[in-house]
């Protein structure tokens, strides 16, 4: 492989909204960061603290959210449990507590203020690979997060996009 496609593999495609200074949120659509992440039981999940940006397209790809303390709290351990060929083996580690939501899994509630998801349940987001705050999003990490919401059902829109 000659340098320059190494180099161009290498690019970064994802940013948080934060680091684009020259980006915000279309007039049409609502401004979620601090809104609270519900789950399909209306449970909560976490809080949106950033919203996920491919440049390239210019489109809000998924959310960041950092996760509720029952999520860390119910300690998921893939290696304790009888072998799944869907659960991929990892360990959350201290300090990992956000997690990225494609924007295609989400419903937008005004009154409150608050994001929901009918399709993903909060075991669900318990045993899904977390990432420390503002660490880069790599397309492993993407893969490892799809998959995870991928196993609970697969009749939702990856393409969708939070425009």
């Amino acid at each position: 492989m000659d340098k320059k496609n190494e180099n161009s593999k290498k690019e970064k495609k994802l940013f948080d909204l934060n680091e684009l200074l020259d980006y915000k949120c279309a007039s049409d659509n609502p401004e979620v960061r601090g809104w609270k992440l519900k789950d399909d039981d209306n449970r909560v999940i976490g809080k949106v603290d950033n919203l996920v940006v491919n440049k390239s397209t210019e489109r809000v790809v998924y959310l960041d959210v950092e996760v509720d303390k029952s999520i860390i709290d119910a300690d998921h351990d893939p290696y304790g449990q009888p072998a799944d060929s869907d659960v991929h083996g990892f360990i959350n580690k201290e300090g990992e507590n956000h997690i990225i939501i494609p924007v295609g899994l989400v419903n937008v509630n005004h009154d409150p203020d608050f994001v929901t998801t009918n399709r993903i349940n909060h075991q669900t987001f318990a045993e899904t690979k977390r990432i420390e705050k503002g660490s880069a999003i790599n397309r492993e990490y993407e893969v490892v997060v799809l998959d995870s919401y991928g196993r609970e059902r697969d009749d939702y829109n990856k393409d969708a996009q939070y425009t």
